[in-house]
This record gives C-alpha cells, structure tokens and sequence, in this order.
C-alpha cells in the first residue's frame, strides 16, 4: 500500500497532481538565495519530497495551512515514514498565486526565511499541488544523516583521534560491549582495563565531544578502542550514531 493511503485517508487527500516544475522553481529560487546568503547549496532529498507531498496534499484538501492537523504525524515523523534520515528537520508551508510568489513570502518572513537560508541544513524536498485556483507549497529542511555501518562509524571516529598521537586498537569488541551500556563493561571483561571511557549519540561525525578532546590532549593516555552500535531511544525519528571510545 502506498504511504500516502497509509498516512490519510482518501477523503482527506486532495485530488490534483503535485506540480513538479513548480516544485523544481522553488528549489532553484532556494539554492540562488542560499547562495547569495553564503549559506551551502541543497541537495534534492527524494523521501523529503514524497513526505512534503504527503502533507501538501493534506493542506490543499484542508484548505488553512498548518505544520501539523489531526491523526497526522509530525515533519519528523513523516520524513523518518518517507526513509529519511537526519538529525535536524525544519518546514516551511504556504500557500499563493505562484512559486515564486511562495518564494518571496518565506523570504519575507523571519522564521521561513531562517529555515531556507538555515546553514546547518544541506537536503530538502519540496511538493506544490494546486487546488481551489490557487498552490499550496511544502518545503521540508534537513541535516542528512549518513546510513553508515559500524566500521565506518568506527574509522570516521579514528580519523579524529589519530592526529592526538594515540594509537588505535584493532579489536573493537570491547568498545562495541561498551557501547550498548550505560555505564561501566561487561562483567566478562578481561586484559587490560581502560582508564577512561566515553559513551556519546548524535548525528554529526565531524567533531568529537569535548570532554573527549580534553582527555586527548592531556597526553596520559597512548592507546583508544573505539566501538559503535545501535543508537539508543530507537522510537525517536531523528537518526544518530552511538559510539563508545575506551582510552588506555
């Protein structure tokens, strides 16, 4: 079944097509002003637009815009139903007489115009669909996360440690243990005990936690294990990498 008849009902989606040229204006007009700004260019997030559809359609047939009306999920429940993945998710809606009309109304606006020019976002998928002579427009934002195994959580990790001169350990199997608890290692736990261990979950694989760094630089410490597993909270619709780094 497809996961539109899934979200609504019939009666409540509106009939007419999505408007691809019109979605397609939107996005080219987002990217100019983004560029403009000197904020990143977006990137085309196919599950972002079939979740901005989805609820574009429930807008035209509702008639007032909303983020959200009832029995409906969240944008981040209805991205993360769509198969997106991200740690951030923002939405812009709207509704006129043309794109580029849209365009200028989110421009014009402090909140709207925040969330297109937003720096920390880098996906979107947007969805226009027309009804009652005019269009009704959905921009969905995001921070896209990655689909990434273990071991390349793992590396990812690794090449951030690696230039505090610490060596890293083949064997990530105690770090992984340590990674699906909260606190301490599992009992079986033999060879040499770390002396520090950080557990951390977020979306951005670009920097290590502070109180990591920290420890790094103190030079007291010459070899890390580091293990990665399922993030925690897994009913949350934001995805994020849980990781564990055992410093010896």
């Amino acid at each position: 079944m497809p996961l539109a008849a899934q979200m609504y009902p019939p009666s409540q989606q509106a009939e007419g097509p999505d408007l691809r040229a019109e979605a397609e204006q939107l996005f080219a007009l987002a990217n100019q002003a983004r560029t403009q700004a000197g904020a990143g260019r977006l990137e085309w997030d196919p599950a972002l637009a079939e979740a901005a559809l989805y609820h574009c359609r429930r807008m035209a047939y509702e008639g007032p815009i909303a983020h959200r009306y009832d029995g409906e999920a969240d944008v981040a429940g209805r991205a993360a139903q769509a198969g997106a993945r991200f740690g951030l998710i923002e939405e812009n809606v709207a509704v006129g007489p043309s794109a580029e009309a849209i365009h200028q109304e989110w421009m014009n606006s402090p909140g709207h115009r925040d969330n297109l020019l937003n720096p920390e976002v880098d996906h979107v998928g947007i969805a226009v669909v027309a009804n009652r002579g005019v269009l009704y427009a959905v921009a969905d934002y995001s921070h896209a996360v990655l689909a990434l195994s273990a071991p390349q959580v793992e590396a990812r990790v690794a090449g951030l440690i690696r230039p505090s001169g610490v060596t890293i350990l083949v064997n990530p199997s105690l770090a992984r243990a340590a990674c699906t608890r909260d606190s301490g290692l599992p009992r079986a736990a033999s060879g040499p005990q770390p002396r520090f261990i950080m557990r951390w979950q977020d979306s951005d694989l670009a920097r290590l936690p502070q109180a990591l760094v920290d420890r790094l630089s103190s030079g007291n410490y010459t070899k890390a294990s580091i293990g990665s597993c399922p993030a925690q909270s897994a009913q949350s619709s934001f995805s994020a990498y849980r990781i564990a780094v055992l410093l010896y």
